[in-house]
């Protein structure tokens, strides 16, 4: 069974309470558990990671390597000035694909630029808690293409 590591960057625990506007109403846990039916469905091990501190994601992403076969990551502010983490993403070379709730390119300025973006196979972007679930299955695609 492919395996995933799921990694919520910080804030997402205040998801349900932080601009609902933006963010959604769902909290994290209700999140999780969309993740969690998805993953059963398509035939995926998941664990899933939250943290508010970049050197504990970096953590997240090498402990990563010693059993996933494939990363997805929401950042969060991180996104856009964390190159800690965008090396910890080189450094483990897991097909990795980018997760935002918003659309991140409709926002202020400041949020439109992803430093992670150049190193992960791909971004899911605007579609709140979708953005996860489609990227479930785009790391399932690409780890079954790189098994043919």
């Amino acid at each position: 069974m492919p395996r995933v590591a799921v990694i919520h960057g910080p804030n997402l625990n205040m998801l349900g309470i932080r601009e609902t506007e933006v963010y959604g109403h769902l909290n994290l846990e209700q999140i999780n558990q969309r993740i969690l039916e998805r993953a059963k469905t398509l035939g995926l091990e998941v664990r899933i990671t939250q943290s508010n501190h970049e050197g504990e994601i970096i953590e997240a992403i090498h402990e990563s390597l010693q059993w996933a076969d494939a990363l997805i990551i929401n950042p969060g502010a991180y996104t856009h000035y964390s190159i800690a983490i965008r090396d910890a993403i080189t450094a483990v070379r897991l097909p990795t694909v980018e997760v935002h709730l918003s659309n991140i390119h409709a926002r202020e300025e400041f949020r439109r630029q992803s430093v992670t973006a150049s190193v992960v196979h791909g971004i899911i972007s605007g579609f709140g808690v979708m953005s996860y679930l489609m990227a479930l299955d785009a790391v399932k695609f690409i780890l079954e293409e790189s098994r043919r």
